[in-house]
């Protein structure tokens, strides 16, 4: 679900950005006030786990359309809502800086779209109260359920209104909403299906952390979260540099969404002096785009290549769900140390 700058407006974009950014700086101040030093490293794991799983579209059954996990659910339940909101953050910047995935201008309301909804709306009005009350599992995996699928869903109509509000007018609103909520509930059962099962795992590894999470407490500091970071870890490594192969070659729900209304997956990108200039930086920063050493989504190249083959081994898909998960590894992680540091200075 993420998007590209040409559907968007620059005023549309620069509006989520402004909130985006407002957001940013109230969740690190909220974080400033109560991070536990040892959910440093964790935020950095789950930033790495969550984008080497972005990285494998699973296949919609019957639909020719794909899916993947979006991870902003299991953050907030791990993590709480403003330690979630900065992780995810980051992992989307780093698609976008170096991997294309997702534009500049479309950055913010892309960080909107996957990281506020869950952290702010889904996680304290949905999760929180039933998972509170719940000693069951069960329960809590189907609080787990419920949350991913409504912030889906909002995620996907927050869409169809950003482009509303940009005038374009090749994706008319009801017959664009019409398939994207569908698409994105079926994708969002995916969703709740990993995010129950991670925090299963994670709820018979550690369930003080779920614990001190749901009730705004700290961690007991006598409890290691060792086995828990290593098995994340290589959770993270193994997905992005091998089960990254396996991704589905249908188009994601947005670009099948959009075929579906305009006929085809690619809109033409407004001329403008501020998208013209994002994508000029973007040029600059991308490594490697479409997550491979050469440009995939290059036209020519592609017709060349030929139909795309499943599973797709490829050196530069490996290489680049290993270096994208150590990037947003440390980039997490250092978003916790600043905030501790400044947390230290001040008090």
């Amino acid at each position: 679900m993420h998007m590209a700058d040409a559907l968007l407006s620059p005023s549309v974009g620069a509006a989520f950005w402004a909130g985006t950014a407002a957001t940013i700086a109230y969740a690190s101040k909220k974080l400033k006030q109560g991070l536990d030093d040892r959910m440093i490293p964790l935020m950095g794991v789950l930033g790495a786990f969550v984008f080497a799983a972005q990285m494998i579209n699973f296949t919609i059954p019957g639909t020719g359309s794909s899916g993947h996990f979006a991870g902003g659910m299991l953050l907030s339940i791990l993590l709480g809502p403003y330690a979630a909101f900065l992780v995810m953050a980051s992992v989307l910047t780093v698609q976008a800086l170096f991997f294309a995935d997702g534009g500049l201008l479309a950055l913010g309301c892309n960080i909107w779209n996957l990281a506020f909804y869950p952290s702010f709306v889904a996680y304290p009005l949905i999760y929180r109260p039933l998972a509170a009350a719940a000693k069951d599992p069960k329960k809590i995996v189907s609080a787990a359920m419920i949350s991913s699928i409504v912030s889906l869903q909002l995620g996907a109509f927050s869409v169809v209104l950003q482009t509303l509000f940009s005038g374009r007018s090749e994706l008319p609103f009801v017959p664009f909403v019409l398939a994207m909520q569908p698409i994105h509930l079926a994708i969002g059962i995916v969703e709740g299906f990993i995010t129950a099962g991670v925090i299963s795992y994670v709820r018979s590894v550690r369930p003080e952390i779920l614990q001190g999470i749901s009730n705004g407490m700290p961690v007991d500091s006598r409890l290691s979260f060792r086995k828990l970071l290593i098995t994340l870890g290589l959770a993270a490594l193994l997905t992005g540099g091998v089960f990254s192969w396996f991704a589905s070659i249908h188009p994601d729900g947005l670009e099948w969404s959009i075929e579906k209304v305009f006929g085809d997956t690619e809109i033409l990108t407004p001329e403008n002096n501020i998208t013209s200039a994002l994508k000029k930086v973007q040029e600059k920063t991308v490594f490697m785009p479409d997550y491979s050493f050469g440009n995939k989504g290059d036209g020519a190249a592609a017709e060349d290549a030929g139909p795309a083959s499943w599973p797709s081994i490829e050196a530069g898909t490996s290489a680049a769900g290993v270096i994208g998960a150590v990037v947003v590894l440390v980039a997490a992680s250092l978003i916790g140390m600043c905030i501790r540091f400044l947390r230290r200075r001040t008090s």
